[in-house]
């Protein structure tokens, strides 16, 4: 059933939000300072083009100990993060789970777009775990 999900939501639309990702993920290598959050909006990238059967979980969780991202640093990622572009993804998300939930077909896009407009607003620190 989530491959069916996943293909249906690479097809109606998954594939912009994605290349929203992308973008974010190239205009952060651009500026070099921006590369530890590339990384991040790259793994989110791919978690966009394939979001069922997928969860967002801490790092620090997962892997069991904390790291460079989890601590205080990873804070203050997240908070350049949020005012650089996190803001503006989370608001594409949100708009999308807002058209999609109208219907009934569409609500189960709409709660990927909202675990992803979650995630958008502070990616450092938090692991993707493909079920």
């Amino acid at each position: 059933m989530n491959f069916i999900l996943n293909t249906l939501w690479l097809f109606l639309g998954g594939w912009t939000t994605a290349i929203s990702w992308f973008t974010s993920c190239l205009f952060m290598v651009i500026t070099i300072v921006g590369i530890p959050w590339a990384r991040a909006a790259f793994n989110i990238a791919l978690l966009n083009l394939w979001p069922f059967g997928s969860k967002v979980a801490d790092r620090e969780h997962v892997r069991g100990q904390g790291d460079i991202g989890t601590g205080a640093l990873g804070m203050i990622g997240n908070i350049i993060w949020f005012v650089l572009c996190g803001w503006w993804l989370a608001l594409t998300h949100l708009l999308y789970a807002v058209l999609l939930g109208i219907t009934i077909i569409g609500i189960p896009f709409a709660i990927q777009h909202l675990k992803l407009a979650g995630i958008s607003l502070a990616p450092i620190g938090k692991a993707i775990v493909f079920k």
